[in-house]
């Protein structure tokens, strides 16, 4: 455990955040949260020691190993992929280059003590079979074996960075520090990296955008927000509801303070001129005086606003693609694909990693040609193309994001152009920013805020969250939903697919499948867990339900008879009880956080009682997320109710 209290980090007039208290249990999964630029990467860069915090301290147990995953794999080039994971494994891998050296000059002198040392280490460390942990991980992040024996040089960029994080995998360590795991996987390496953190017995802390991964895996999400940090039990959705109670239960409070106040002024303004009064009216303006009212922080959270409309809807058949066929070198990435593209529809294009599916956008757009087959695009189609490496769309001329936008409507006029930037969180003087200097998720808001001047009918997309923040993706799906035109996208986001798809291409080895319909329609009808192996689970568990239904049957005639009121009226103490156990629980969770995050509370506080705190904590953190489990299933019945009645009424 380790745990970090008072801690800041500012740069000159910028506070990323102050004041922030948190500890990190083993066994428990953190997703780091907040909006671009509020800290989350530096948070994990103070706390890998690459960074120094401005004020606070950082207690972490001497003896404790951090995995920390890198983003430079050049120093890697030359070497064997499975060597670059074994790395990670320093203690293990030091030992075993070693004992190779000694090894190797042995006829001119054998130094058998230091041999017997690295032996011991290497038999403690289970260093033999390090080798076969690391190809187990290298596989199930997508990289097979055939290619385990070559240099790391021969990978593409995105591969690399897998084996980067198949390296601090395979480390062992007591913390795993993640920033953006998911970003270079396909759908079914996240879902394996899903099951390995699930198992992994330290503190994970990650970085993350995928609303599914968070909510697969964290345990605690800690929200940057507000200039400071705070950590809430349960997964990113929990987060979600908790967050916006919280902030509910405060606006209340101060609205219920204000109005005290404004029944205390009107008793004065009445009663200030009566003698009988006076004690009174001047007792009131005490008590004005003794309510104090806090002011609410404004949230750091921005959400851009993507406004997407067509020009004109365009033919009915909008593209066809005609047996695509496409080769790189000797690797057939593309045999034979044929697709039909109708107006209005949605469609996903999933995949594993490899398989071809950027390719086949590029080729669609244009931008590569095919060995064989077409591309027809339909009667007055007007696409507009985000493409995965989508900096290079927009270049660094040394321009203005003000002029490289004003560019693509010059009909009008400098007014229109800052207010479509200032839609896209460019305000001000922002607006003359220089392209070269833009991050990966502003230039994906500046091409975007392009499609909406340039009103494209079919919007062709190719991984379009890979850099954007969960606000700026939830407020992507949400203009897309409303989007008129036609729809193309390929992305290993399972919850943007889920929340868009109407239609899903399957890209597979042996050709594709083509399903009509949302994706857990395509989940139900083919039992694939392509994009979510949790689905088949639930829909086996809901066949076995639809299979015997008597009990639930019985269960709705008897409710039936009970009229709603009455119902709810039994549930609202239950959702009450539920909701003080919750507070009093969390409450008693932030005084151990605080307690643990005391100066000099490790070196003071006995071993066992130690212990018993935190054995304390993981308890009631587990009681929080039952309580809050089970409160959203009473909670959601008496929405029904509530339904009913109105109905009724």
């Amino acid at each position: 455990m380790f745990s970090v209290s008072g801690l800041a980090k500012h740069y000159g007039d910028q506070t990323l955040f102050e004041g922030a208290s948190l500890q990190f249990i083993p066994g428990e999964r953190y997703g780091i949260v907040g909006a671009n630029g509020c800290g989350k990467s530096t948070l994990l860069k103070i706390l890998s020691g690459v960074e120094s915090p401005s004020a606070g301290e950082i207690n972490i147990p001497k003896r404790a190993t951090l995995g920390v995953l890198k983003q430079d794999h050049f120093e890697y080039e030359a070497s064997r992929i499975l060597d670059v994971v074994m790395m990670g494994n320093k203690n293990l891998w030091d030992a075993m280059a070693e004992k190779e050296k000694i090894l190797a000059n042995a006829e001119k002198d054998f130094d058998g003590e230091r041999y017997a040392e690295l032996e011991d280490i290497i038999l403690q460390g289970d260093g033999y079979t390090l080798e076969a942990r690391a190809g187990e991980i290298l596989e199930g992040l997508g990289i097979e074996s055939e290619v385990h024996e070559q240099p790391l040089s021969t990978l593409s960029g995105g591969f690399k960075l897998r084996v980067l994080l198949a390296q601090v995998l395979a480390s062992e360590p007591d913390v795993l520090l993640l920033d953006e795991p998911t970003n270079h996987l396909d759908i079914l390496s996240i879902r394996w990296l899903e099951r390995f953190l699930e198992q992994f017995r330290g503190a994970a802390l990650m970085v993350s955008h995928d609303h599914r991964f968070l909510d697969n895996v964290a345990t605690v999400i800690v929200d940057l927000d507000y200039s400071t940090a705070k950590a809430y039990p349960g997964n990113y959705q929990s987060f979600i509801r908790a967050k916006f109670e919280e902030r509910s239960r405060r606006e209340k409070e101060i609205e219920k303070r204000e109005a005290q106040i404004a029944d205390h002024k009107a008793f004065v303004e009445r009663f200030r001129a009566k003698a009988s009064k006076a004690r009174q009216a001047q007792s009131k303006l005490k008590a004005i005086g003794r309510i104090e009212i806090e002011s609410l922080p404004q949230s750091s959270r921005r959400y851009p606003r993507f406004r997407f409309k067509q020009k004109r809807p365009s033919g009915r058949q909008v593209l066809e693609l005609g047996e695509i066929s496409k080769s790189y070198g000797d690797k057939q990435v593309l045999e034979g694909v044929g697709l039909t593209v109708m107006r209005g529809e949605k469609v996903a294009i999933i995949g594993p990693n490899g398989i071809g599916k950027s390719t086949l956008l590029k080729i669609a757009m244009g931008e590569v040609n095919p060995d064989a087959g077409g591309v027809e695009w339909g009667y007055e189609t007007y696409p507009g193309y985000f493409a995965q490496d989508h900096k290079e769309q927009v270049g660094t001329h040394g321009q203005t994001i003000e002029s490289w936008l004003g560019e693509f409507c010059p009909h009008q006029g400098i007014g229109y152009v800052k207010a479509q930037l200032a839609a896209v969180l460019f305000s001000g003087d922002e607006s003359g920013k220089k392209l070269e200097s833009l991050s990966g998720g502003e230039a994906a808001r500046l091409i975007f805020a392009r499609h909406v001047v340039e009103s494209p009918n079919v919007l062709v997309l190719d991984e379009p969250t890979n850099h954007l923040d969960l606000e700026s993706i939830e407020a992507l799906v949400k203009s897309l939903k409303e989007y008129d035109g036609s729809l193309i996208f390929v992305s290993h986001d399972r919850w943007f697919v889920s929340e868009l798809a109407s239609r899903i291409i399957e890209i597979t080895p042996t050709g594709i499948n083509d399903f009509p319909g949302t994706y857990e329609e395509y989940l139900a009808r083919s039992g694939d867990d392509h994009l979510d192996s949790q689905a088949v689970l639930r829909q086996a568990r809901g066949s076995k339900k639809k299979k015997s239904p008597s009990s639930s049957d019985n269960e709705q005639k008897t409710r039936s008879t009970v009229p709603p009121e009455r119902q709810l009226k039994k549930l609202e103490p239950k959702l009450a009880d539920l909701t003080d156990k919750i507070a009093d629980a969390e409450e008693r969770v932030e005084a151990l956080n605080a307690r643990f995050c005391e100066e000099n509370y490790y070196r003071d506080t006995p071993l066992e009682e130690n212990a018993a705190l935190e054995a304390e904590q993981r308890i009631l953190m587990d009681e929080v997320r039952n309580f809050m489990a089970e409160w959203e299933v009473l909670e959601e019945q008496a929405d029904a109710l509530r339904g009913q009645i109105e109905a009724k009424n």
